[in-house]
């Protein structure tokens, strides 16, 4: 298995991927599967600032990606992102998301990020919540019922890992840019 930058070639499988977990998981919030093009789009802003998107592959199949988004628009957040992985259902419990998400936190490293944040939908998720504990993050918070999906109401839960020092010394870095902040 191989972790390479997502292509825009790879909008079908992100899709195929994520419209799995939508439909058939609380991971995501959304009720509806984004489109090929939609994922495509979505891909083109995440990697035109800079930031990590990410897929793991074998033989030539996409079996997971991961990739960071602005936490929050406002400018104070640039030193800090939010994560996002999903992997297609055959791979799941294979290793591919620790895979593909550990090299996206490396990229963050190297960006200067100090904080990246899990928003974790369904306090249940435990292969979600146990690969980010996994990885270093720490719980910060659960939010209680803040989505109604396949009939539930669904709670988040928020997770957090510091990176290059975290909150211990300034910013040496410009952060990560923000349309129009």
């Amino acid at each position: 298995m191989i972790v390479r930058p997502s292509l825009e070639t790879d909008a079908p499988a992100l899709a195929a991927i994520y419209g799995h977990h939508v439909l058939h998981g609380l991971g995501s919030f959304e009720e509806t599967p984004p489109s090929a093009d939609d994922m495509a789009g979505r891909r083109a802003a995440v990697v035109a600032l800079g930031l990590p998107y990410l897929v793991a592959e074998a033989d030539g199949k996409v079996l997971g990606f991961a990739y960071t988004g602005p936490f929050r628009p406002r400018a104070a957040y640039r030193y800090t992102v939010e994560d996002s992985v999903y992997v297609a259902p055959q791979a799941i419990g294979k290793g591919v998301g620790r895979l593909v998400l550990s090299e996206v936190l490396k990229a963050c490293e190297t960006l200067g990020v100090r904080q990246v944040m899990a928003v974790i939908g369904n306090s249940a998720n435990e292969a979600s919540i146990g690969l980010h504990r996994s990885l270093g993050f720490e719980h910060a918070g659960v939010g209680r019922a803040l989505g109604f999906k396949h009939g539930d109401w669904v709670d988040i839960v928020w997770m957090q890992k510091a990176l290059n020092g975290g909150a211990s010394t300034p910013p040496d870095a410009p952060g990560i840019p923000l349309a129009g902040h």
